[in-house]
């Protein structure tokens, strides 16, 4: 019985992410009606559990914190290519866009997904223990990122609005990638120790020992597999993004709604991911998946769309308003309150959410 469950566990986890890149080629750039939305919609949901699954997979092989650091860097590589993609059609909303996406990935990782993982452990094991100095770490080069990419536009007078000018956008390119390059030497070669799970006791977990590791050719299907399905899952809520749009007019809602939709349905499969490691104890995984997602998205994002600002037409926004910037500042504050001590009760979670919900909250009525 448990073999037959594995074979069916291997043949769906297969056959979803084929599915959906097939279905992504004959739905792209096409209006779709009802019934074809509602399959693309299961497909979507069923690529983000086979990305989980595969992201697990790979992660098991190459041990933490490696395996969070590729299911990061997997989303937001195909994140940005969307990004850029959607920018090359122009127009005054394409200006915001790179600036509304990496905010929406900031503050959904940092507050929603740090926010759920924290409530969960601490609700199942009593309190959420971590490791403070890898986090901490993870967290002041987020604060930095943000603030040279999204805050120090809003500032600048080289150029009218919040927009850098051609030197100034340089340098923030070039500081992300040099920032997000540190922390990947910082995490997977000098101090890798500081972002591995520990026990109650503070001690470091270098390994799970409940299965065993998959081979090296599994490891590999699984990554190739997991590459497929994200560019589904990103693929897939692009096609479905018109009918978003259209609901969120219908139902009188601002525009930057359906950004956060977006965002969320992106974002998705290292949610599930960092869920599932806060209920097996494993809160630094977690935080991890979360910051390392953040990071990555400004740290890659920036420089692509700096890059392809050169060809793109239109302004390239990226200052952030004022409500925004507030929200920044106590992102920051809080979740550094969170992370020195190196343990959190079902109130830290609390209160990340709630932060969570103002953003979300703002963005429908700002």
């Amino acid at each position: 019985m448990i073999t037959r469950l594995r074979a069916l566990m291997r043949a769906w986890t297969t056959a979803v992410p084929v599915l959906a890149v097939v279905l992504l080629a004959l739905t792209w750039g096409r209006s779709l009606p009802v019934a074809v939305v509602v399959l693309v919609t299961a497909v979507l949901a069923g690529s983000v559990l086979a990305a989980v699954h595969h992201a697990e997979v790979v992660a098991h092989r190459v041990g933490e914190p490696f395996g969070s650091l590729v299911l990061a860097v997997a989303v937001t590589v195909i994140e940005v290519a969307l990004i850029v993609t959607l920018m090359a059609d122009g127009g005054d909303k394409s200006a915001t866009l790179a600036r509304d996406t990496v905010f929406a990935a900031v503050m959904i990782t940092c507050n929603g997904v740090i926010g759920l993982c924290l409530l969960v452990a601490s609700m199942r094991h009593g309190t959420a223990v971590f490791n403070a100095e890898g986090t901490i770490a993870a967290l002041g080069t987020v604060a930095t990122l943000a603030t040279l990419s999204l805050v120090l536009p809003t500032f600048t007078t080289s150029k009218p609005g919040p927009e850098f000018s051609g030197v100034q956008l340089t340098f923030a390119a070039l500081s992300s990638l040099i920032l997000y390059g540190l922390f990947v030497a910082t995490l997977t070669v000098r101090h890798r120790d500081y972002f591995l799970p520990i026990t109650r006791q503070g001690d470091v977990i270098t390994s799970d020992h409940h299965a065993a590791s998959p081979s090296a050719r599994t490891a590999w299907t699984s990554l190739g597999l997991l590459g497929i399905a994200l560019v589904g899952v990103v693929g897939l809520a692009k096609t479905v993004s018109p009918t978003i749009e259209s609901g969120v007019a219908a139902a009188g809602l601002h525009h930057a709604v359906v950004g956060v939709i977006i965002a969320l349905l992106v974002l998705l499969p290292e949610t599930i991911a960092a869920l599932r490691s806060a209920r097996r104890d494993r809160m630094q995984t977690s935080l991890n998946l979360a910051l390392g997602s953040a990071m990555a998205s400004i740290g890659l994002t920036i420089p692509a769309v700096a890059l392809a600002s050169v060809w793109l037409p239109g302004p390239l926004v990226l200052g952030l308003g004022s409500t925004h910037m507030l929200l920044l500042l106590l992102t920051v504050v809080v979740g550094s309150l969170t992370v020195v001590p190196g343990r959190a009760t079902p109130l830290q979670g609390g209160v990340h959410l709630v932060i969570f919900a103002a953003y979300l909250e703002l963005a429908i009525n700002p």
